[in-house]
């Protein structure tokens, strides 16, 4: 095949980049990783995901008015967004941080389908499944750009209206509820249902901040509307109108389905890893046949949809990283196709994928868990570093953002460093190591460019 070293090609739309931070934000974070949330947090759950939430918005808010303030939008990757603010090192840091954090979601998106391919067609070994997910995968996102958003559109557009659905069928049985025993009883079934832990915390704030853990891992891939500018068309309007569509989406479709689940049941039962899924149990009470098997195939499609979009990131970031290189594998993986895609990265990241088959067929259902949880860790990480960048910004320039804006922000800046401290000091050992064995990676493998 014949290849060509030229820039990418920008062909996405706004409708892609929206669907595609979509894609890689509502996985297996929302489906696997409510219930944890749950368990560990109680009711005071929805707590958490508010607070998550406030948090993503102040930090896409900050990239948003970054991108404007940019002067080149044909810049690849996070590290073109920070480094005007925070210099080459940090930005070379962020990238790889970004990069890694991205191929550790691929490995437990991965694991996530894996598992509920598993519940749907029982008795067939999960490395098989991992292994089906690797192949389409990497074979959707070789072929074309324009071919991956197309394909990540309609696989986000479908989720977003199941969710959508659920959210309606909710709000439906607490009328119903409503309408049958008043609004006093229902308030009082209700909060027999979850009080079986005699609070609305039952672990206080600690449970809170703990579970916060995979919250920050679900929100994570929001920012991946940054990483799309280069191959986004007139990226500057674009990218921003995205971000704000996208902020406002999945906080609700996070926080409200979350609300319904402890609403309409016993917080205990959402909690417990071996009883049916939530959005099976609600479809199931408005009486559709099959809820269980269709909300499984609607998982599947929602989580390899996530995988898409990792493949996606993981690769634009590493291209980010080795283009104009001087170095022989440098250069030879920042070559494009005639396609103007860079499917050398694209075979980087899912090599990857292919290794998640090994891990997946070693070490079974406990795998998602310990991913999930080390890569909060680094998204926290590249959350903190974007806000700094931010704030460089707002006040170096005044007109930028006003006294408001810039409060609020610190504010969110001292909340994830306390976050990130809170998980450290109270999660196992081995995930604070693993992620900062990432980052002290990302932070010595910088090289000052060499002036010819």
């Amino acid at each position: 095949m014949e290849e060509r070293n030229d820039e990418l090609k920008p062909v996405l739309q706004t409708r892609h980049v929206v669907m595609l931070s979509l894609g890689g934000a509502i996985g297996s974070g929302l489906f696997l990783g409510s219930g944890s949330v749950i368990a560990t947090a109680g009711p005071a759950a929805i707590l958490a995901y508010v607070l998550a939430g406030f948090s993503l918005y102040i930090v896409m808010n900050g990239v948003a008015k970054m991108i404007l303030f940019n002067k080149k939008s044909s810049d690849v990757g996070m590290s073109a967004i920070v480094k005007p603010y925070i210099g080459a090192r940090m930005a070379h840091f962020t990238d790889w941080v970004y990069w890694s954090t991205w191929m550790a979601v691929l490995i437990a998106e991965e694991a996530g389908v894996a598992t509920f391919l598993g519940m749907l067609i029982p008795g067939v070994p999960l490395w098989i499944f991992a292994l089906i997910v690797a192949v389409l995968g990497t074979a959707i996102n070789l072929y074309s750009v324009r071919a991956f958003a197309e394909t990540e559109y309609w696989l986000a557009f479908i989720k977003i209206a199941v969710i959508i659905i659920l959210i309606a069928v909710g709000l439906y049985l607490l009328f119903i509820n409503n309408v049958h025993l008043g609004f006093k009883p229902t308030a009082a079934q209700l909060a027999a249902n979850n009080s079986t832990a005699s609070s609305f915390a039952p672990n206080g704030m600690q449970g809170v901040i703990n579970s916060m853990l995979v919250v920050i891992f679900s929100f994570g891939g929001s920012e991946l509307a940054a990483v799309t500018v280069a191959e986004t068309k007139d990226a500057k309007t674009a990218i921003p109108k995205a971000i704000r569509s996208v902020l406002f989406r999945i906080i609700a479709f996070y926080v409200v389905p979350i609300f319904l689940f402890l609403q309409l049941l016993p917080w205990k039962q959402v909690a417990d890893p071996n009883a049916e899924s939530p959005f099976a149990t609600l479809f199931t009470r408005v009486g559709i046949p099959h809820a269980d098997k269709l909300i499984l195939i609607v998982i599947v499609i929602a989580i390899f949809s996530a995988v898409n979009s990792a493949i996606y990131a993981t690769s634009r970031s590493l291209y980010a990283r080795v283009q104009g290189s001087e170095t022989k594998l440098g250069r030879g993986l920042s070559k494009l196709n005639r396609n103007q895609v860079p499917t050398r990265t694209i075979w980087v990241s899912s090599a990857v994928l292919f290794l998640g088959v090994v891990l997946s067929a070693i070490f079974g259902d406990g795998f998602w868990q310990f991913v999930a949880g080390s890569i909060s860790y680094t998204i926290s990480t590249v959350w903190i570093v974007l806000l700094v960048s931010a704030l460089i910004l707002y006040f170096k320039h005044g007109g930028v953002a006003n006294i408001f804006l810039k409060s609020i922000t610190v504010i969110v800046l001292l909340f994830l460093i306390f976050v990130v401290y809170s998980q450290i000091t109270s999660n196992p050992w081995y995930l604070s190591i693993f992620a900062l064995v990432i980052c002290l990676l990302a932070f010595f493998s910088y090289r000052k460019p060499v002036k010819s």
